[in-house]
């Protein structure tokens, strides 16, 4: 009741009876041409049904005149595509028929019923009706002014009930169908995955530089030497540009200017890794077999990404401490560890553990696994990473 109450005052009403009057149109013309078989025009709109674009037509007019407060979301329940299958094209046909249907009603509501309110009013007034009058009957004066607004609010009540109609069946017969769910879901996964891996460049990335250069900075306050004080700004300008390439790659991606996986950085330059953390004062032993250079795109960088986050782990809460670092490339997988000491007393850094969480995340998507936990007294980071199924 109460949205009947406030309907004349909201704007989807009147889209809505804008858009119960657009078929009116042919029926005009057709009444014009043939009065005598007004129901041509259900056989005429038949074979446009079947014509793919026609659907997008109905689609995006339904979106914009029937939900035009979720036109721009995807709640709509009305999609704007072309029919892609027999089904969708069928479906159409009948959303035609129907539409054309409900229009005749809605015509007979918008003609008749101010005509029956002219007509009381007229009444009222001491004016005769005609010879075929609108209202059944002939009220007396009294009780033609009482009834005069009567049929204005009967046709708001029509309008809504008849854009209630029309907007439901519109869903039904207009909304996606199961493959265009499935496709709209598969790219919203496709939209969540990108995010996910945007989030976790900026994490490596950034929290890697920001790492190196904590630890480069409170390393040369507390040496006091102005050599070692030279080499730990070097080092932090290093890597503060290294971060600054690896921010403008992954902004390129949200700007969605195309930017090649392929730039982004590999295995073949993890020397840049090991040097940064070296240049923080931790003692690297790093052994990198085979051609590394030849790994497959995934696996190259995410393969990198794994070893960042790893060094980046061991200076934020060990500090400068010994590493040992093997990366190897078998036939058929690509293997990588690192491992580290633990010192007397663990540095308490606040964190979510996402980096932890983020390596098993890029290893599993490869079809590979990783490891993070203590190792023989020390903390270990071991990542399979198969080959034979990327290539």
């Amino acid at each position: 009741m109460s949205r009947l109450v406030h309907s004349p005052f909201r704007s989807v009403t009147y889209t809505r009876w804008l858009h119960l009057c657009v078929p009116l149109l042919l029926l005009a013309v057709w009444m014009f041409i043939n009065p005598r078989w007004p129901w041509m025009p259900l056989l005429i709109v038949i074979p446009f049904g079947f014509v793919p674009w026609v659907r997008l037509a109905e689609g995006l007019q339904a979106r914009f005149l029937l939900t035009p407060q979720e036109r721009e979301t995807e709640e709509s329940g009305i999609a704007a595509a072309p029919a892609a299958r027999w089904a969708d094209r069928w479906r159409t046909v009948l959303w035609l028929e129907i539409r054309l249907v409900v229009s005749s009603a809605a015509m007979f509501a918008t003609v008749w019923l101010p005509v029956m309110t002219a007509e009381l009013v007229a009444t009222a007034l001491g004016h005769p009706l005609d010879d075929d009058p609108a209202v059944p009957f002939t009220p007396a004066r009294w009780a033609a002014a009482l009834l005069a607004p009567l049929p204005l609010v009967v046709l708001i009540v029509v309008v809504v009930l008849l854009g209630e109609l029309i907007t439901a069946i519109a869903k039904r017969l207009l909304g996606p169908s199961a493959a265009e769910r499935l496709t709209a879901l598969e790219a919203r996964t496709e939209q969540l995955l990108e995010r996910t891996r945007i989030a976790r460049e900026l994490h490596d990335s950034i929290g890697h530089a920001l790492t190196v250069a904590v630890v480069q900075a409170g390393a040369a306050r507390a040496a006091g030497d102005p050599e070692f004080t030279d080499r730990a700004l070097v080092a932090i300008e290093e890597t503060a540009r290294a971060a600054l390439e690896d921010l403008e790659r992954v902004l390129t991606v949200l700007r969605e200017s195309g930017q090649p996986p392929s730039q982004r950085p590999t295995l073949a330059e993890a020397d840049r890794l090991l040097e940064s953390a070296r240049a923080s004062g931790a003692a690297v032993d790093a052994r990198l077999t085979g051609p590394l250079e030849k790994l497959p795109g995934p696996v190259t960088r995410e393969g990198y990404r794994i070893l960042q986050e790893a060094l980046t782990n061991v200076l934020r809460h060990c500090g400068p401490v010994p590493v040992r670092v093997r990366v190897e490339m078998a036939a058929d997988r690509l293997e990588l560890e690192v491992t580290n000491a633990l010192p007397e007393r663990p540095r308490v850094t606040p964190g979510s553990g996402s980096g932890l969480r983020g390596m098993r995340e890029r290893a599993a998507l490869l079809g590979g696994e990783a490891e993070t936990g203590p190792h023989k007294g020390g903390w270990r980071v071991r990542a399979r990473l198969p080959l034979e199924r990327i290539r």
